[in-house]
């Protein structure tokens, strides 16, 4: 059974159709991509997966549960997180502090997580395995905001981990990141925890087929495509319209 699978899933913006009978299905452990062109839909059918929209007709099921009218907090806590195409940090806190807020608030001590910091040996060792994971453990002391972009997503994903997710989705971690420092999220992204099932969206094909062991085509807010890299990468209206002419490498 799919950990994640949305039955025609819809969303309406007025006359516009974002998303038309979108039947996706992610299974347990896997390695997922969610690709198309600009305009495609794909953001939206994250935030339809996450809770930030809502649908206009379809269902989403989390592990065979109906999560389709549940908000955003109450996905978290059955074990869902993401990231975002633009980060959503706290830019004063340090890593350490917004590492320790999340784990905090995933045990349900968010207002207190300094306490908790202070008196569990347990979640101090998490944090620094976490920081360790991410390679920010050099700047975990250091104010979010005078981080490295590629830093700031490192964290983001690294946020995302401490919620302990079952289910992870990533909008394009490498958008905006410098060039010298996308070789860190390739490497993150690659390691992330093999009982994480990732559902990542990407531009960079490089990341997708260097990551995925399937891969979901949307266009036009319609399923266009779904299967192996090999046969998305050999499908000539993808190649020709969708992804240009450089899978042939």
């Amino acid at each position: 059974m799919p950990i994640l699978q949305t039955i025609g899933l819809e969303k309406r913006f007025g006359g516009i159709l974002a998303a038309q009978n979108v039947n996706l299905a992610v299974e347990p452990g896997a390695r997922h991509a969610l690709i198309g062109p600009n305009g495609a839909g794909k953001t939206t059918v994250i935030n339809l997966l996450t809770g930030v929209l809502r649908p206009s007709g379809g269902r989403i099921e989390l592990e065979g549960r109906d999560i389709t009218r549940l908000l955003p907090h109450q996905r978290v806590r059955l074990g869902m997180a993401r990231t975002f195409q633009i980060n959503q940090l706290f830019l004063d806190l340090t890593p350490l502090e917004a590492v320790g807020l999340a784990i905090s608030e995933r045990m349900g001590t968010g207002g207190q997580w300094w306490r908790l910091v202070g008196t569990n040996p347990a979640v101090v060792e998490e944090i620094v395995e976490i920081l360790e994971r991410f390679h920010l453990t050099d700047a975990m002391h250091e104010r979010t905001g005078n981080l490295p972009y590629g830093k700031q997503r490192l964290l983001e994903i690294a946020l995302a981990i401490a919620c302990r997710p079952r289910v992870l989705l990533l909008d394009e971690p490498a958008a905006g990141v410098p060039e010298d420092e996308r070789h860190e999220i390739l490497a993150t992204v690659a390691a992330l925890p093999a009982d994480v099932t990732v559902l990542l969206i990407e531009h960079d094909m490089d990341i997708v087929f260097s990551f995925a062991g399937r891969i979901s085509v949307l266009v036009n807010g319609t399923l266009f495509l779904d299967g192996p890299p090999e046969e998305v990468a050999r499908d000539p209206r993808v190649k020709a319209v969708y992804l240009g002419e450089s899978l042939d490498a």
